[in-house]
């Protein structure tokens, strides 16, 4: 993967199993993390964030985090016009 470029879901997911079964086989966690060419950094964020995730999992998760943040978006733009209503109606302004 090239350098400043971000995996998808789907690939942290691979390259985690990928990490599993060459540290399985006794490669050391630096070793393999080196092959795939990820830094060890990384590897413990993924590990932390989708560990037990299986591929699909990990596509269904980020598509609900989008979604979440669109949600919480357009809450706040909805309260902030509520609140202008709200001060106009009262005559606050």
């Amino acid at each position: 993967m090239k350098r400043g470029q971000r995996p998808s879901a789907e690939q942290v997911v691979l390259m985690l199993r990928q990490i599993e079964v060459q540290t399985v086989q006794g490669k050391s966690i630096a070793g393999a993390c080196k092959e795939a060419d990820v830094s060890e950094q990384s590897y413990y964020r993924w590990r932390k964030e989708y560990g037990g995730l299986k591929v699909d999992q990990a596509k269904k998760m980020k598509d609900l985090e989008r979604e979440n943040a669109r949600l919480r978006r357009l809450v706040a733009d909805l309260s902030l016009e509520k609140q202008i209503l709200a001060d106009v109606a009262s005559g606050n302004l």
